[in-house]
């Protein structure tokens, strides 16, 4: 892992704590929320506040999110917004804090400048001893303030200023005034400066959790399911009516289809298709030749060209698939009929446009694990793992292909990917259940993208 950490592929972002006063009130919040404190002089934090070297010194990659259910959060400056989340337990938790920062953004400013703000992120469930209980998520509420209280003194010196307002007797009323200046004195003019964060609440119909091996939950779609990428059976009877399994591909591939929640690379608008296939299929190459024992060290694409016509026969039956698409796509080839069983089905797919797409790209991502361009976008956790159990010559190649391609533009890559799309880092809340309009008169749509369609 030292590798993708010197190529900034990971812990990349992260926002550095070195100054007494930070590293001080850091101190405070972290011994108001765990009873822990660090003895680090510097570190750095993501964007709930966790740093991974803080983790390492206590033993404990969780010290912030215990049980792993309801995140707590350390604020030590607005700009922890733009850094990643790490240790990511659910999909949901990222957007909610930057769109809690967001909103609050100038309060937090000057709340910031005195103290450290430290928060939850609460979705009524308090343990997850049992599947069931991830159905119980509904909506995320977050609850924050400084480690003085400088939110709950304010909300109680406004309290005051309104009954002082109201009340014609206030006026002689000593001990509401003795109390009134008392907390003027820690909070400042509230009437001109409010420092009350409010409330923050996202509702979270359809959402990814690390729990019970991994779930992909969908609620707020016409036709809602689960998504299991761990052990299906496992996990019981749970409140849905269809629980798929990772390895049912032909029943994913009709819930997408019945939901409109993607579409064939080929048929979106705004990308290069030809250019993004050709890539899905080096990366394919690049398993089976490593899978081989055969040298990448510094392999070009047309080095790789010359590795594909000597392996040809040995490759995988996705390349394969990619390959006959390619050729139609470049004009040259007819229509392939890749059906929803094909090892490359899934690898043709991008998440349509819409609330649950960076949601459906996660899935696509783990559906696709040899595309590590769109499983290290989409899907880092699954990508850290993964990256543990290759051989050396895949790290090797995968880690210079990102910091080369993919670091040096990461707007850029996300739009010939995605298409002009908002970015993966800010998706859009997604809305009330609703159901989806059918595209009826769409022929892809009804039929499906590897129907009867023809070129």
């Amino acid at each position: 892992m030292k590798r993708l950490i010197s190529k900034g592929l990971m812990f990349g972002n992260l926002v550095e704590v070195s100054s007494p006063a930070l590293v001080d009130r850091y101190n405070r919040a972290l011994k108001h929320l765990t009873g822990n404190t660090t003895g680090l002089n510097d570190f750095h934090v993501d964007i709930s506040g966790y740093s991974p070297e803080i983790g390492e010194e206590l033993g404990d990659p969780l010290y912030l999110n215990p049980n792993g259910c309801n995140r707590q959060f350390i604020l030590l400056t607005t700009e922890q917004k733009t850094a990643p989340l790490l240790n990511a337990k659910f999909s949901f938790s990222r957007r909610a804090l930057r769109d809690f920062i967001e909103q609050n953004e100038t309060k937090l400013f000057a709340l910031v400048t005195r103290d450290a703000v430290a928060g939850e992120l609460m979705n009524s469930v308090l343990d997850l001893s049992s599947p069931e209980r991830l159905f119980d998520i509904h909506r995320i509420v977050v609850e924050a303030d400084t480690t003085g209280g400088d939110v709950k003194n304010a909300r109680a010196l406004q309290e005051k200023i309104e009954h002082f307002r109201d009340d014609d007797d206030a006026w002689w009323d000593d001990v509401l005034i003795a109390e009134m200046i008392g907390l003027a004195k820690q909070t400042g003019d509230v009437t001109r400066n409010p420092v009350d964060l409010g409330s923050f609440e996202m509702k979270v119909p359809d959402y990814w959790t690390a729990h019970f091996g991994g779930l992909y939950i969908f609620r707020g779609v016409e036709h809602p399911a689960a998504i299991a990428a761990g052990d299906k059976a496992a996990l019981g009877e749970l409140p849905v009516k269809f629980l798929l399994g990772m390895d049912q591909p032909n029943r994913i591939a009709k819930f997408l289809e019945l939901n409109d929640l993607a579409e064939p690379i080929v048929k979106a608008r705004g990308i290069d298709a030809a250019a993004i296939l050709r890539q899905k299929m080096d990366f394919i190459l690049v398993d089976a030749a490593a899978e081989q024992g055969h040298d990448l060290t510094g392999a070009t694409r047309r080095d790789l060209r010359m590795l594909a016509r000597r392996i040809g026969s040995d490759l995988p039956e996705a390349y394969h698939g990619l390959a006959a698409l390619l050729r139609w796509a470049e004009g040259g080839g007819p229509w392939p009929r890749i059906a929803s069983d094909h090892p490359a089905y899934f690898y043709t797919l991008r998440a349509a446009a819409g609330p649950r797409r960076d949601l459906v790209n996660q899935l696509l991502a783990e559906l696709t694990p040899l595309d590590v361009r769109q499983l290290f976008i989409c899907h880092k956790e699954l990508f850290y793992t993964l990256y543990r159990g290759w051989g050396e010559q895949k790290r090797e190649f995968v880690a210079e292909f990102l910091a080369a391609e993919y670091q040096v533009d990461k707007a850029g890559t996300r739009a010939a990917l995605f298409g002009h799309e908002p970015g993966m880092e800010e998706p859009a809340p997604p809305p009330e259940p609703a159901r989806p309009s059918r595209r009826r008169d769409d022929l892809v749509a009804r039929v499906g993208p590897w129907g009867a369609v023809r070129r």
